[in-house]
């Protein structure tokens, strides 16, 4: 997915909404990195629930989600998803990264969204355990997008039941992305 479909995915879902939106997933490393290389980008779908709203996700599961006439006419989609979701280092909503974008509508203005910074992303994709997390995890250490030092910080702010497995999981991809 490249920038002008996460953000055609963007503004679709805060206009559905009327709200700010949260971006976890892979996707998300474009706010921080708008111009991220392809490897990081092969996800068809933006991961995202409205800010203020959750009680809205499901909108926008029903117009913009996975099988949905915008998915049918894009070939991408956006995934309503909840805060519950990633499991991440304690703090990841305070690091949100912003990103203001024109919204659709005129006299909506703007539309904020808040993505999961680098660090929280590749964190909480280690402790999610698929094989295409370990792929995005790998290709970030490799292109140096995260310091691997703030990665073994960031491993003790992991959920308890999380942490060991992620840890583990982290010294793998570490010396497989050397």
């Amino acid at each position: 997915m490249k920038r002008e479909e996460f953000e055609h995915v963007l503004r679709a879902a805060a206009a559905i909404v009327d709200d700010e939106l949260v971006v976890i997933g892979s996707q998300s490393v474009l706010g921080q990195f708008p111009d991220a290389p392809d490897t990081l980008l092969k996800s068809a779908e933006v991961d995202v629930f409205p800010r203020n709203h959750l009680d809205r996700a499901d909108e926008i599961d029903g117009n913009l989600g996975d099988g949905s006439r915008f998915h049918e006419t894009y070939d991408y989609y956006a995934h309503a998803v909840g805060p519950e979701t990633p499991k991440a280092p304690a703090g990841w909503e305070d690091r949100l990264v912003p990103i203001d974008l024109p919204a659709l509508n005129s006299k909506h203005g703007q539309v904020r969204a808040w993505c999961m910074e680098i660090h929280d992303l590749v964190l909480a994709k280690l402790a999610a355990g698929r094989p295409h997390d370990f792929e995005f995890v790998e290709e970030a250490i490799r292109v140096g997008l995260v310091d691997r030092e703030q990665l073994k910080l960031g491993v003790k702010l992991m959920p308890l039941s999380h942490r060991a497995v992620t840890q583990e999981r982290l010294a793998g991809a570490l010396t497989r992305a050397a």
